[in-house]
Formats: C-alpha cells, sequence, structure tokens
C-alpha cells in the first residue's frame, strides 16, 4: 500500500520572503486578500505554535486548500459553482478557528474539487490541507490520512424504484446495481456479490449524480450508497422522489469524518476541537436543522431527514473512532 508522502521541510527565510510575494496571486477581483504585513505576521505567529506543518504550509501559500465535493448532496456539492453544504459549513468553521490563532483574518481560501476516487490521494500529496465531505472513516484508510471527529454516521443502504418490487438484497440476484467508483460501498457490494453467490453486474459510476442516473435511465436496478446521500439524490427528483424509495437493511454503519494529512497532532486537534465544541454547543444540532430538515439550495428541495439517535449520542460525545 502507497504510504503518505512526507511533508517537505521548512523553507529558508530567502524562500519563505519569495513565497510571501508571490501570494497576492490568490487575490481575486472583488475579494480580500492577506497583505504581505498580515503574513510576515502570521509567519511570525505560527513560528509561536507547536509545530504543524500543515499550519506552516497554509501560512507560506497565504491560503488554505479545502477539498471539495460535485455532488454530495447535501454534504458538500456545487451551486452556481460555488461550494455548498453541511460538510463545507463545518469546514469554514475550521477555517475561521485557523484564521483566528495565525492572526490572520484576510487568509485566502482555494476550493479544489475531488472525486471519490482521488480525495485520498490529494491529502496523501498535498494538495488539499483538508477534505470536508462525504468521506468514510473506515479502518483501512488509517494507514494513509488523519481523521477528524466524526461529523455524520449513517448506514449503507439501497435506492431503487418502487415499481421494481425490490426490497432486500436477494432480490438483486443477477442484476446490474450501481454504486460510486472509489468508496468503501463498492468494497462491501463486491464482497457481499461473493459472498451471497448474487453473481451482480457491477457499474462503479464517476460520482453520486452519474450512479442515480444510472437508476433512473433503468441501467442499474438498484443504487447502493450512504443512506443520506440517497435521499438526497432522490429529493432532487422534485414531483418524481415518489417513484423511489430506500431500501434494505444497512450493509453497514460508518461515519464521515475530515480528512487531512497524517503526522500533524497539532492541526488535527484544532479541527478536532471545532467540531467538538460544536456538537457540545447545539450548534452541529442547529447546522443539521438547516441542512437535513429545511429546504436547501438551489432547488428548495427538503431531504426530511431527521437526526437519528446514534447521531445524538455522537453529539454528545464527539469522538473520532471507527464504527466499522
Amino acid at each position: 500500500m502507497k504510504q503518505p508522502h512526507s511533508f517537505a521541510p521548512h523553507r529558508t527565510r530567502a524562500q519563505r520572503s519569495a513565497a510571501l510575494a508571490s501570494l497576492l496571486l490568490f487575490a481575486s477581483a472583488g475579494a480580500l486578500a492577506a497583505t504581505a504585513a498580515d503574513l510576515a505576521t502570521a509567519q511570525a505567529n505560527v513560528d509561536q505554535l507547536p509545530p504543524s506543518a500543515t499550519l506552516r504550509k497554509i501560512v507560506e501559500n497565504g491560503a488554505i486548500v479545502l477539498g471539495t465535493r460535485e455532488s454530495s448532496v447535501p454534504f458538500s456539492y456545487t451551486v452556481k459553482q460555488q461550494p455548498v453544504g453541511y460538510s463545507y459549513d463545518i469546514a469554514l468553521k475550521v477555517v475561521d478557528e485557523i484564521k483566528k490563532r495565525l492572526k490572520l483574518p484576510n487568509l485566502a481560501v482555494k476550493n479544489v474539487m475531488v472525486t471519490s476516487a482521488n480525495r485520498i490521494s490529494y491529502v496523501v500529496n498535498n494538495q488539499v490541507d483538508l477534505e470536508c465531505g462525504s468521506t468514510a472513516h473506515v479502518a483501512d484508510r488509517d494507514p494513509l490520512v488523519a481523521f477528524s471527529n466524526s461529523f455524520f454516521q449513517y448506514g449503507i443502504r439501497m435506492a431503487v424504484k418502487k415499481k421494481s418490487g425490490i426490497r432486500d438484497y436477494g432480490d438483486l440476484a443477477n442484476k446490474t446495481v450501481v454504486t460510486t467508483a472509489g468508496t468503501s460501498d463498492e468494497r462491501m457490494l463486491r464482497q457481499m456479490s461473493i459472498d451471497k453467490t448474487l453473481n451482480l453486474r457491477i457499474i462503479s459510476a464517476r460520482d453520486h449524480a452519474e450512479a442515480f442516473a444510472a437508476l433512473k435511465s433503468d441501467r442499474a436496478v438498484a443504487f447502493v450508497m450512504d443512506d443520506p446521500l440517497l435521499y438526497g439524490k432522490i429529493a432532487q427528483e422534485g414531483a418524481a422522489r415518489n417513484e423511489y424509495t430506500v431500501t434494505g437493511a444497512s450493509l453497514a454503519n460508518e461515519a464521515y469524518g475530515c480528512m487531512m494529512r497524517k503526522g500533524d497532532p497539532v492541526f488535527k486537534r484544532i479541527v478536532d476541537e471545532v467540531i467538538a465544541n460544536m456538537q457540545r454547543s447545539g450548534e452541529a444540532t442547529k447546522l443539521y436543522e438547516t441542512w437535513f430538515m429545511r429546504p436547501i439550495p438551489p432547488d428548495g428541495i427538503n431531504l426530511q431527514f431527521p437526526m437519528s439517535p446514534e447521531m445524538k449520542t455522537l453529539f454528545a460525545n464527539p469522538n473520532d473512532r471507527t464504527v466499522d
């Protein structure tokens, strides 16, 4: 298994000065950008903090890079080419805390689109600093990346058309099903097909939107995925949402966390503290209500997905444990 790349060594004073000179390239029309003086102050601040390669990289680049998703409704998705969502709002709370710690209020935020297939490599290879989307914290990912405190717990089930008559996985024998490439769901689905001798024909779609399109067009009879994402895709169908249902026993229970590079406990502690404080203060509950129980952009759909007892327990006891 490929191991994560190590952090680049600290830059010399001359290299830092050159980097500071190039930071204004991050400024965009109408947007505030940190000045060279601000960044020089932030450099002094980060030197006073416990060592963190990620914080040092953020200061030297004049920006924090967030990994975002295109269609993980309602966690991280794009509206008018801008990222929004429950997970993205959590990422922005982390950004606010980093700005405060570095005394850098105009720190630039750069968003980089990632997919289920490449998100881990983007973190490992230092292309993003923090990915808060819909990434499951499962044990086999721990050798590659670090995970924050969990912010969502869920089950893995399937969306089907009601008229199909499919109710559980045994009904899928010798049929075509779809899931999203690079997910833990894909691995479980393939293993289940072997264990239960279902002889499934499995389509591995590029993203959740493409996977649901396969179900919608009858190229697949079921879309196996995390149940909140299934509810999100069905809700986007408007009046046609009544044609679909989420069914089947859960293949597994998992939790989402934010991903970051391994070997930086200082940065991880900041992210963990932000999430824990949101959960204990009630802020995370309000955020959940906003994204799962109220109309959301762009079309005002309402997922009507009440908070589970497991989620309430998580919020009362923040932790970064896997549940697989």
